[in-house]
C-alpha cells in the first residue's frame, strides 16, 4: 500500500453507486491496496480483499443477507467484518481475530468513496449540489491513465493548453492569449479567479464565445472549475481521481449545468469523454512522471501561476505521493 498520510486519510471515489448492487461484490484498487466492495441493506462496505484464513480474494465470494462468504472454504463474515461461521467446524465459534480489515466507505454524488485511514475531513463539497437550478451529471470512471494523479490535476488547472490540445472546441490557435489572473489560498484550498479565454465551442453546442473560468483545488486529487459565459450559461465541474497505484489513475467528472445549457446526458458524456481522451496522450507522455515540487526543475511563466501555487501548496501539505 502507498504510505502517504495525506492521501491515506482522504476520501477517494472508487465505484459508481448505481453499479454496486446487492449480491455482487466487486474488486477495486486504491493506493496500491486491493479492496472488495459490497452492498448490504445497511449500506456499502469496503474491506481488504483478503480472507484471513488462506488469503483468497473475497471479491470472488458471495454476498447474501448482510454477509459475505469466502469462495475457498465458505467462511462467512458479517457486515462488521467478523467471521461468524466456519462450515468445516459449524459447532466452533470463530475466534475474535477472524476479522477482515475494514475501511470506511460512503456514497455521495453517485459514487462510492473510500478512506483507507482516519478521515480528518468530509468528502469535498460540490458547491452547486443543493441548488435546484442546476442539473447534476456524473461521468466516469474514465479508463485508467498511466500517469500520476497530480499530473492530471495540474493539466485540469491549465487553460493555456486548450488551443493546442482541444483546438476548435475549448481553444483557437489564432487566439491563444488568456487574461492575467489572481490565485489565493482560502479555507477550502486554492482559488484562481477571473481567467478569461476565447472558446470556439465551450459547451459542445457549436457557438464560440469568451468565457470566464474560476478554478478551485479542494484536495491534492480533487479540483473544480466554474465556466461562465456572457449569456448567463454556467457549467461547473469537479474532477476527482482514484489513485489505483502511483502511476495508474482513474478519473471522474461530476458536473452541473444551468438551464441555459441544453444538452442530453449522453451528449454530455460524449463531450467530456472527447475532451478527456485528447488529454490522455499528452499527460501520459510527460516526464518526469512524478510532479516536481522544486520550482527550478521546470520553466514557469506568468500564465502558470495556478500550477505554481498548486505545487507550493502540495509541498506545504507535506505530500510524498507522486512528487519529486
Amino acid at each position: 500500500m502507498i504510505q502517504d498520510s495525506i492521501l491515506m486519510n482522504d476520501w477517494h471515489p472508487v465505484f459508481r453507486s448505481d453499479a454496486l448492487v446487492q449480491g455482487e461484490p466487486q474488486s477495486v484498487r486504491l493506493l496500491g491496496e486491493d479492496l472488495v466492495l459490497w452492498r448490504s441493506v445497511n449500506g456499502v462496505h469496503a474491506w481488504k480483499d483478503l480472507c484471513i484464513h488462506r488469503g483468497t480474494r473475497l471479491s470472488l465470494g458471495k454476498a447474501h443477507q448482510g454477509t459475505l462468504s469466502c469462495p475457498y472454504h465458505g467462511w462467512v463474515y458479517d457486515a462488521s467484518g467478523q467471521c461468524i461461521h466456519i462450515p468445516a467446524h459449524p459447532e466452533q465459534k470463530p475466534p475474535a481475530k477472524a476479522h477482515v480489515v475494514v475501511y470506511q466507505a460512503q456514497e455521495k454524488y453517485g459514487m462510492v468513496w473510500v478512506c483507507l485511514g482516519q478521515p480528518d475531513q468530509d468528502i469535498p463539497a460540490f458547491p452547486e449540489e443543493a441548488d435546484p437550478a442546476f442539473r447534476k451529471l456524473l461521468t466516469g470512471p474514465f479508463p485508467p491513465m498511466r500517469t500520476n494523479g497530480l499530473r492530471i490535476i495540474e493539466n485540469f488547472l491549465d487553460v493555456t493548453h486548450f488551443p493546442f490540445v482541444h483546438g476548435g472546441i475549448l481553444g483557437d490557435v489564432s487566439q491563444p492569449q488568456i487574461s492575467d489572473y489572481h490565485v489565493e489560498g482560502d479555507e477550502l484550498g486554492l482559488v484562481a479567479l477571473d481567467i478569461f479565454a476565447y472558446q470556439p465551442d465551450p459547451y459542445g453546442a457549436g457557438s464560440g464565445e469568451t468565457v470566464r473560468y474560476t478554478y478551485r483545488v479542494f484536495r491534492p486529487l480533487t479540483a473544480y472549475l466554474a465556466k461562465d459565459a456572457p449569456d448567463g450559461s454556467r457549467l461547473t465541474l469537479m474532477l476527482s481521481l482514484t489513485p489505483l497505484d502511483e502511476l495508474l489513475t482513474s478519473a471522474w467528472f461530476y458536473g452541473a449545468i444551468n438551464e441555459k445549457i441544453d444538452i442530453s446526458a449522453r451528449d454530455w458524456d460524449n463531450f467530456q469523454s472527447k475532451i478527456f481522451s485528447q488529454d490522455v496522450p499528452i499527460v501520459e507522455s510527460q516526464r518526469p512522471e512524478m510532479l516536481p515540487l522544486d520550482l527550478q526543475a521546470e520553466l514557469h511563466l506568468r500564465s502558470d501561476r495556478l500550477a505554481i501555487a498548486y505545487r507550493r501548496w502540495l509541498k506545504e501539505l507535506g505530500l510524498t505521493y507522486g512528487v519529486i
